[in-house]
């Protein structure tokens, strides 16, 4: 094989510490079962599986029917990558369909939490529901040890424990906060301590032919379609008031599942007389009056506190907790506290007062790089400058 340079070498990443896979010396092998969703980051992930010594196969699961009337599902495109690496690897790929359990599981929740003005994540929900519950008990029937995914995130056995991933940018620890810790033990994640330039490097040096194959990107079953466009499929438009703070009318949205806190694009009122040339941002969904509260005061979106419930705890944790938690993907850490209420849920106040906490989505607590769990979030502080005229 042939190795060049590219910032730090491909050999360099693959013999230092950028690799830390358990190597694989008893007989027989132990067999893995890798979730390859025809992306490049499942695809190195099996051919490192191969190369620690692993008895390695793959599942392609099919999530979402795509026989939907769009142009916009992949799912027939990234099963032929999925067949064209496996193939190349030269090891089986096994195929599953768990459309009926993502319907019930995910995609059901996703409306019923829409269709209550809150936001979810549906990629949470995936990770805990589909891919290391589903996905660990059909390769259970094949006999697996282990199941493996292309995930960006660190674990260490022994606990287990899951820590971030050493490239930031791609740290995925944030939506596997809801899998419970059982779910963990037989999981291994090969790209933990790999940036995914060198990922990309080394699949071209193994030629694999999806090396240079965009990311997915937005929730898999939505694809590149406007968001409003594909919700209005399932949840009918229910015209309601756009009100500022102070309760004066300034439009009229079809929906309140429309919309999230902090949006900015898509409300539809620029150009109001007598208004500053500023921009509008969602503020507030009042379910009950069915009115869409917006505002150009970025100010008012910040809430010091939320409280959470259902959490998921992946290390033991004592009360007050101080650490860091992040309510969004991508998010910096922020320092925060976290008590228990009296009804088992918990409130969380932050040192920095936090723009935009949307009811529905999830906060991850972590103790610097080790994630401790996560819980949903189910309210916040509302800023008293929201506060509008009856």
């Amino acid at each position: 094989m042939r190795f060049y340079t590219i910032g730090r070498t491909v050999r360099e990443c693959y013999n230092s510490h950028f690799i830390q896979l358990p190597r694989v010396k008893a007989m027989p092998k132990p067999t893995v079962i890798v979730g390859m969703s025809g992306g490049v980051d499942s695809s190195v992930a099996a051919s490192l599986l191969i190369d620690a010594g692993y008895s390695v196969e793959g599942l392609f699961m099919k999530n979402w029917d795509e026989d939907d009337g769009t142009e916009y599902c992949t799912a027939i495109e990234d099963l032929n990558d999925a067949e064209a690496v496996c193939q190349y690897l030269n090891i089986k790929l096994h195929t599953a369909n768990f459309a009926a359990e993502y319907w019930d599981h995910v995609f059901e929740e996703f409306l019923a939490e829409y269709s209550r003005g809150r936001t979810p994540n549906p990629d949470v929900l995936c990770n805990r529901e589909i891919k290391f519950k589903q996905f660990s008990a059909y390769a259970d029937l094949l006999g697996a040890d282990f199941i493996a995914t292309g995930h960006y995130v660190k674990i260490d056995h022994d606990g287990p424990t899951l820590s971030k991933a050493a490239d930031p940018s791609k740290d995925q620890s944030y939506f596997l906060q809801a899998v419970p810790k059982q779910a963990l033990q037989n999981c291994l994640f090969p790209l933990g301590d790999w940036l995914k330039d060198d990922v990309r490097n080394f699949a071209t040096e193994r030629g694999l032919h999806n090396a240079k194959r965009k990311d997915s990107t937005g929730i898999c079953f939505i694809g590149e379609r406007r968001f409003a466009d594909f919700i209005h499929q399932y949840l009918s438009r229910k015209p309601g008031q756009i009100r500022d703070p102070q309760g004066r009318t300034l439009g009229e949205h079809h929906g309140l599942h429309a919309f999230t806190i902090g949006q900015r694009q898509g409300i539809a009122i620029g150009g109001l007389k007598g208004r500053a040339e500023r921009p509008w941002y969602v503020a507030e969904k009042d379910s009950d009056s069915n009115q869409l509260i917006v505002t150009q005061e970025q100010l008012t979106l910040t809430s010091k506190w939320l409280r959470a419930a259902s959490p998921n705890w992946l290390e033991e944790v004592v009360y007050p907790l101080r650490c860091t938690a992040k309510v969004r993907y991508r998010q910096d850490d922020q320092d925060c506290t976290v008590r228990a209420a009296a009804d088992g849920s918990l409130v969380v106040t932050f040192e920095i007062p936090q723009r935009a906490i949307a009811p529905g989505q999830f906060i991850a607590f972590y103790d610097q790089d080790t994630m401790l769990g996560g819980a949903r979030i189910e309210s916040r502080e509302i800023n008293a400058a929201l506060t509008t005229s009856p």
